[in-house]
Order: structure tokens, then sequence, then C-alpha cells
């Protein structure tokens, strides 16, 4: 691969991140330039996955297929194998500069792939993916925790504790993510609470139906539940601080940014008494920026 075709294939990664990468791209603007394109090329790397499991035209044999053909795709360019694929190229060089396991980019895959095993709603009621929070946290393992554990690589760390802290910042977010995207994940067929969980509230999937979810008194019988999560998700976030100490310093910048824009979005679900069903819950691109700026601080600090 020549430099001209590097930096293109790094270009092209770097509009999908900035395109769909809504709170992760702030963090990115952070880092240094070469990490900054090694995090857009595995967060290209990642959508395209993600685009191909949620594709509607494809059904679910089809979507197992491609996800198969794309980590086959990256195997072959990993061991050196030429491509044209500007995304896949951006990837092996990032794999290789940072010296990112193979098996985590697998693992990503996989962890795109795990909404295609949830069995279909009945009628407008959604099914519990998971039985216990231990259920629970394997699914945000790969889906998130595996994610964290190819940032550190970018970051940079030298303690081996700094994967197990990592592995809890990305259960943080995406315990943050549940419970923001409530509504929308029930309306896909998806409930992402523990069945435990719901019957310590006196919840059944149910309470999760369209109807339901419509109506605001019984949408007010969740905050429990939610409150519940959302304790459980701070808790995570305490990881976090640590693992802020144990990464290089160019990267921390780049690392507070992020936890700081996930931790105020479940500050703002907090102040709105739980409330993720009226309208979705979000921060302004006026606060990610009032971030980033705090994040450059404590880049040059």
């Amino acid at each position: 691969m020549t430099h001209d075709q590097i930096t293109h294939a790094y270009a092209v990664c770097k509009g999908v991140a900035r395109r769909e990468a809504k709170n992760f791209y702030y963090g990115f603007l952070v880092l240094p330039s070469d990490k900054r394109n090694a995090f857009c090329a595995v967060y290209a790397f990642m959508r395209h996955a993600d685009d191909l499991s949620d594709d509607p035209n494809m059904d679910i044999p089809q979507k197992r297929q491609k996800l198969d053909d794309w980590i086959e795709a990256a195997r072959q360019v990993f061991a050196g194998k030429p491509t044209d694929d500007p995304v896949l190229m951006a990837v092996a060089d990032t794999q290789q500069k940072y010296k990112i396991p193979q098996e985590l980019f697998e693992k990503l895959v996989y962890g795109t792939s795990m909404d295609l095993q949830i069995p279909p709603p009945s009628g407008d009621v959604p099914p519990i993916l998971c039985n216990t929070f231990e259920d629970l946290k394997e699914y945000c393992y790969y889906v998130a925790s595996v994610v964290g554990l190819v940032c550190i690589h970018i970051f940079g760390y030298d303690d081996k504790k700094a994967e197990f802290l990592a592995e809890d910042c990305g259960l943080a977010f995406q315990l943050t993510n549940i419970l923001r995207d409530v509504k929308e994940d029930a309306a896909m067929g998806r409930i992402y609470f523990p069945a435990d969980d719901l019957a310590r509230f006196n919840l059944t999937p149910e309470h999760f139906s369209k109807s339901a979810l419509a109506d605001p008194t019984q949408a007010q019988q969740l905050q429990g539940l939610l409150e519940f999560e959302a304790e459980r998700a701070r808790r995570y976030y305490e990881s976090a601080k640590w693992l802020l100490e144990l990464i290089h310093e160019d990267s921390r910048g780049g690392l507070w940014v992020l936890v700081e824009i996930y931790s105020r979005l479940l500050k703002k679900i907090t102040e709105r008494n739980y409330d993720v069903f009226s309208e979705r819950v979000s921060l302004s691109t006026w606060e990610k920026l009032t971030v980033v700026a705090r994040g450059f601080i404590l880049r040059i600090a």
C-alpha cells in the first residue's frame, strides 16, 4: 500500500465517523492525528458490520453470510493480502501499527450479529434478551467492552489493569445507551433489561409494548427499573476514573471527552426523572463542543 492509498483510506473512514459517530467522533477530535485516524478506521469497520446486521433488505441467513464474508476479508487483509477496500486498508494498517489482537475484531463482528439471535416479538410485545444481569454483561462485552479493549490499544497502556477497567467503561456506555433507547429498542422488538430485574419491579414484557409506552401513565411504571439500571451504570463509570490514569498522556483528553459526554447523557436522563419516552434524550452540539474544548485543555495541560 502506498502512502497516498493509506491517506485516502483514512480520509474515507474519517468521513464515515464524522457522518455517523454521533458521540464518539467528539472524543476522536481531541486525540493526536495518528490516533484519531486509527479510531476512525475502527469505527468505519464496525459501522459497516452494523449496517449489514441492520439491513432491512436482507433476511437473517443473508446477514450472517455477509458478516462472515466481512470478517474473512479482514482476516485476509490482516495476513497481508492486497485490497482496494479503503476501510479494510485503513483498519489493517491500524491493527498492525497498534498491535491490536485480531481476535478483538472478530469479536466486534460477532457482537453486531448478536441481535440476530433475538426471537421475533409476539404481536407488539417484544421479547426479553437476557434472563440475568450476567447474561446482559456477556452481551455488553461483545457489543461494547470489546470496543473498549480495542480503544486502549490505540490509547496506549502499560498496566494490564487497564483491560479490566476498559471493559467496565464499555459496559457503562452500553447501559447508558440501553436506558436512552428503551422506546426505540422496544419498537424494534428488543428488551435488553434482564428478566430478573423486570420481576424485581413487577414488570412484564407487556409493559414494553407500543401501546403501553405510548401511555405516559404506564411508562411511569418503568421509572423504578430505569433508576435501578442507572445506578448500576454509575458504578461502572467509576472505573473510567482509574482508567484515565493508566492510558498514555496524549490520549487522556480523548477518553475524558467520551466519558464526560456519556456521563452527562446519563445525568440528563436522571434529571428528566427517567422520561426517555416523550422524546429522545441527547446532548446538543454546543454541549458536546464545550466538552471537547475542555478535553483539549486537558491534553495540553
